[in-house]
């Protein structure tokens, strides 16, 4: 199973407790195949930085770690779909240039609402280990 993880999803598995840690573990584990995107990366990075003030070596660090457990595409497609928030856009990009099964995201403004795009189902995280528990 191809997946996706938005932005948020990863953020909240790096800093706190909780089911996106968890779905991390999972991945590390081998349980789905993640997939990220350059951008994904560059934006947890950022975000890292300027909202949690981590430093340059743990986000090194984290970011090693994020590309040692997910497959990193360079996406090939442009999507404009969602109006005034082009970074949920790159998420959108990444998981239809993978040919991913599913997305996984807590942006309940943008991202949830759409529930499936190019045939990607578009979920929340609990919804998603759900997914994997029933397996």
């Amino acid at each position: 199973m191809k997946v996706v993880f938005d932005t948020n999803v990863i953020i909240s598995g790096l800093i706190f407790d909780g089911t996106p840690r968890r779905l991390l573990d999972l991945a590390r584990h081998g349980r789905f195949q993640l997939i990220l995107s350059e951008f994904i990366l560059k934006e947890t990075s950022n975000v890292l930085a300027k909202k949690f003030g981590w430093e340059e070596n743990p986000i090194g660090a984290a970011i090693i770690k994020l590309s040692s457990i997910a497959e990193i595409i360079e996406p090939d497609v442009s999507i404009n779909v969602i109006k005034n928030a082009d970074s949920d856009n790159r998420i959108l990009e990444c998981g239809v240039a993978a040919n991913a099964d599913i997305i996984v995201s807590g942006d309940t403004k943008h991202i949830l609402p759409l529930k499936n795009y190019h045939g990607i189902n578009i979920i929340s995280p609990i919804e998603f280990l759900g997914v994997l528990e029933s397996k």
